[in-house]
């Protein structure tokens, strides 16, 4: 990663339609950690550390504004709305403690802001899906992977920035209001983007 550049800030955008994502109803998963922060810590040299942040970065619950994302994270209401939410599947940590042979890794480490249980969120790229907690369904648009970063090393273990490309999620846009709570929730619907709205969205997030 070139020096200075944030780990957290917007990568490239693949072009490629998701041939593993279709329609899907209710399938029942688990919301692990909601990671709502208000500062980027993972930004300038890997080798340098987090910045420092002694406030609470993870919640119990999340107000979700469409098109902006999380109130109160460091992302909520910047240019980058196609990017404002990014979820990680928990069982990506575990695929990486066994890879790597150690752990528990604090799967929160990874600054995204949903980490799920039972869902596949890799196949969710380039899709739209809702997700309800029990308080309304919220639908979000999958256009980008959340590509990992150096800081993944000193986060979790030597080798860990390698070893989660490809597997260290996606970034969405909400399309509606709405709350977000650990515990159970339910994927209702997953519905492929069709290439030429992929194309256009994908070149206006690049603009």
């Amino acid at each position: 990663m070139p020096r200075g550049q944030p780990c957290e800030s917007i990568r490239g955008l693949s072009r490629q339609p998701n041939p593993r994502a279709r329609y899907a109803r209710r399938v029942e998963i688990e919301i692990v950690t909601l990671v709502v922060s208000p500062v980027r810590r993972y930004d300038g040299r890997p080798s340098d550390g987090p910045r420092p942040y002694d406030g609470r970065e993870t919640a119990d619950e999340a107000q979700v504004r469409a098109h902006k994302g999380l109130v109160g994270d460091r992302y909520f209401g910047t240019r980058h709305q196609f990017a404002a939410v990014t979820f990680l599947a928990s069982e990506s940590i575990d695929r990486l403690e066994g890879e790597l042979g150690t752990g528990p890794f604090d799967p929160a480490l990874a600054r995204r802001n949903v980490v799920t249980r039972g869902l596949d969120v890799e196949s969710l790229l380039h899709t739209t899906f809702t997700i309800d907690c029990g308080t309304g369904p919220i639908s979000f648009r999958a256009l980008t992977r959340a590509n990992p970063c150096a800081f993944m090393n000193g986060a979790f273990a030597d080798g860990s920035h390698q070893a989660m490309r490809g597997h260290a999620g996606i970034r969405t846009e909400p399309l509606n209001d709405g709350v977000l709570r650990v515990g159970p929730a339910t994927l209702l619907d997953v519905v492929t983007l069709a290439p030429e709205e992929l194309s256009r969205r994908q070149r206006a997030a690049a603009s």
